[in-house]
């Protein structure tokens, strides 16, 4: 068993494609639209879908903005140097709500940005 992806809803399908493609590298794998059901979905990620686990961007036609609620907490990725990434983003427009640095009580350097939407993404490095 393994997860397959994570569903975020999103305002605008072509701005959040362009934020994972661009901001964090990943490849849109495949696309999907769905007139009868009134919405397109956009999978993106780092490698093919039968091996990794994928975002699933999912565009309901008319809805440009969404409540976050309190149940969701964040996505995480593993860059090699959150600093550099943290400023890429920052450049791409991404918000930083944590600037990069130790966790509290240890030595992992993480920092926290938010996507297009406000979804939480934390930035853990690794070699």
């Amino acid at each position: 068993m393994r997860i397959l992806h994570t569903m975020l809803r999103v305002g605008d399908l072509e701005r959040s494609v362009k934020f994972y493609t661009e901001g964090f590298g990943m490849k849109e794998l495949r696309r999907r639209d769905v007139p009868d059901g009134k919405y397109t979905l956009a999978f993106v990620g780092y490698g093919d879908e039968d091996s990794n686990s994928v975002i699933e961007l999912t565009y309901n036609y008319g809805v440009d903005k969404y409540e976050m609620g309190t149940a969701f907490g964040h996505l995480a990725v593993g860059v090699p140097d959150v600093a550099a990434t943290t400023e890429k983003l920052r450049k791409a427009g991404a918000k930083v709500t944590r600037e990069p640095g130790p966790v509290k009580f240890g030595t992992t350097i993480i920092a926290f940005v938010e996507d297009p939407d406000g979804y939480k993404i934390e930035l853990i490095q690794r070699a």
